[in-house]
């Protein structure tokens, strides 16, 4: 996967390192991170294009993000490419959890799917539910998952 800076700028080292290089600054200029991790994607014609982000918020001062697109021309049910985009998150943050246990950093992986039974994404809601807090990290859905309905949103509009 190719990471990059919300200004387009690309991570010039793997992101594993980048994240530990971003949790060191952060801690040494006296700023409490929390990352959470989130992946949207939108269907346009053939191609499904997914955006995965990685972002950090500062303890009552702001965030940043790092940012990962895909294209696939695969054909995905809604409760696939949901299924997918949870997939997505939970391998980005099984990579970096040593990371956030070694500098004690909360985390949370954000699925953008629907509590409200009414949407068709609410279909994968107990699958990515349960695939999330089976590997032990914490979880958010809509209206909570932020990290993937609004931030991974604009990354794929």
């Amino acid at each position: 996967m190719l990471w990059r800076k919300f200004s387009g700028e690309p991570l010039r080292v793997p992101v594993k390192k980048a994240v530990e290089d971003t949790i060191v600054r952060e801690r040494e200029a006296g700023y409490k991170l929390k990352v959470c991790i989130g992946t949207d994607s939108q269907v346009r014609g053939a191609d499904t294009e997914f955006a995965t982000v990685i972002v950090f918020l500062r303890e009552k001062r702001g965030g940043f993000m790092f940012i990962s697109n895909e294209k696939s021309q695969q054909v995905f049910t809604i409760k696939e490419r949901m299924l997918l985009e949870v997939a997505k998150s939970i391998e980005i943050a099984y990579e970096l959890c040593d990371l956030f246990n070694q500098y004690d950093v909360d985390m949370e992986v954000h699925a953008d799917i629907n509590t409200n039974p009414q949407f068709k994404s609410n279909e994968a809601l107990r699958e990515a539910m349960g695939y999330i807090m089976g590997m032990g990290y914490a979880f958010k859905a809509k209206p909570d998952a932020f990290a993937s309905s609004c931030c991974a949103d604009k990354m794929v509009n």
